[in-house]
């Protein structure tokens, strides 16, 4: 008996978090408390120092310790921050969190978001509400979308550090040999897309990420609000996938493919794919992050290519999918002023400037986007910033994770025709509604 009780707790927690994510998650924290229980700190510390810890992705730990780890230590010689590196995905970044906060004694001071982490986080009881630590006033000077993506139940839990939103690309070059200005509209994308794309020589209309993972559902949002829709309201639960607008926003992507714009392998896209042909010079439109700017300028299509809000429909608004991470203190931390001096820190326009400049990442600082040093070298920004003002959130609710697979799987079952758009939002509608009615 005792031995089937052992098995189904297994089972349980390889179902919360895959078999190869439990493997990586636990080696990981083996190594680490190996290496806290040898006493081998990242830096030295010394006896007037509070140690502050925060886990990172390998790659954006390198950044940090390149760029501002020795502005940080001149400016704060009282406080260690120990930066531990993890693994580059941020699915098992989540994963290294979430397991160490519900082992009960995080080794974490600051926690290092996603903005589709938070909600979860604060409704579990992991985070520190900031509210009392910095004023309406000065939260103005950030995006509104990446604060509001901080916030749960009133109360404010991450600070945005860096930003992103998702946004339409479009080649400047061929739309001005067809004598087309850059889209608006639905229709209108899919009637420059379809002039202009030519099958024979692989360039197709529009591309965009149809593959089922998260960034089906972060691209859906864009296409929502400009059809005018909604998925979940925060506020009073109300589920709009089943709307007609909803159903009118899977049709338009539907017909992409349907009419030849885009390919019908774009149901197996994520941003990578999209991104590679794009800048092989092989699509009119790409629907994609900022990150994608800077890649293609080494690329076929170098200087002829800009970005812009995305498509909608007639009289409705352009949505551009709010991105990017932030920091929040995690309630365990013995050292919360200290970890708050970290945030103010990084989140100070000279650090962040400097960052940006390093790194090319959307800054959250609306300043910055017209800063002369960054415009000096992104000469975008200014229109990048034209983006981030149409932000939308995806759901911030605590549930997000699981409203997000089921979107996933029955867009997916519309986009390849497994089911018309009407019964898989129906479905969705339905299967969401009973996940936020059994969790309230």
């Amino acid at each position: 008996m005792k031995n089937r009780k052992q098995l189904s707790r297994r089972q349980k927690f390889r179902h919360k978090f895959g078999f190869t994510s439990l493997c990586i998650v636990l080696g990981f924290l083996f190594v680490l408390g190996f290496k806290l229980l040898l006493g081998m700190p990242a830096f030295t510390q010394t006896p007037q120092q509070v140690k502050v810890t925060v886990l990172l992705n390998a790659l954006e730990a390198s950044q940090w310790n390149t760029l501002l780890m020795k502005d940080f230590k001149a400016q704060n010689p009282d406080i260690q921050l120990e930066i531990i590196e993890g693994p580059n995905a941020s699915n098992l970044i989540e994963d290294l969190y979430t397991s160490a906060f519900l082992l009960g004694d995080s080794p974490y001071d600051l926690v290092y978001m996603d903005i589709v982490w938070v909600q979860k986080f604060a409704a579990a009881g992991w985070l520190r509400d900031l509210s009392d630590r910095i004023s309406d006033k000065e939260l103005t000077n950030f995006i509104a979308g990446d604060v509001n993506g901080g916030r749960y139940e009133g109360g404010l839990y991450r600070m945005p550090f860096r930003s992103d939103a998702g946004m339409l690309y479009y080649r400047t070059d061929l739309l001005k040999q067809g004598g087309y200005k850059p889209p608006e509209t639905f229709n209108e994308l899919l009637e420059i897309g379809k002039a202009l794309k030519k099958p024979g020589e692989n360039r197709w209309g529009y591309l965009w990420q149809g593959r089922q993972y998260e960034g089906l559902a972060a691209m859906f949002v864009e296409v929502l609000e400009g059809a005018g829709g909604f998925w979940v309201n925060p506020e009073n639960g109300n589920v709009g996938l089943d709307q007609p607008a909803a159903v009118e926003a899977v049709k338009f992507l539907q017909n992409t493919i349907k009419t030849g714009v885009s390919p019908g392998g774009v149901t197996t896209y994520g941003e990578e794919e999209t991104r590679q042909l794009f800048q092989s010079g092989n699509g009119v439109f790409l629907r994609n992050w900022p990150y994608v700017w800077s890649l293609a300028e080494d690329s076929a299509i170098a200087g002829k290519y800009n970005i812009k809000p995305m498509v909608h429909a007639p009289g409705k608004n352009s949505g551009a999918c709010q991105g990017g991470w932030g920091m929040g203190i995690a309630k365990t931390s013995k050292h919360p002023d200290e970890a708050w001096r970290v945030i103010q820190f990084f989140n100070r326009p000279e650090i962040q400037r400097k960052f940006i400049l390093g790194t090319g990442y959307v800054p959250s600082r609306r300043s910055l986007f017209t800063d002369p040093q960054i415009v000096a070298k992104y000469s975008h920004y200014p229109q990048l910033l034209k983006v981030t003002e149409k932000s939308v959130l995806r759901p911030p609710i605590a549930q997000y994770s699981q409203a997000s697979d089921i979107l996933q799987r029955y867009l997916s079952a519309a986009l390849t025709n497994r089911m018309t758009p009407e019964r898989a939002m129906k479905a969705a509608a339905n299967e969401t509604r009973r996940l936020l009615s059994a969790q309230s």
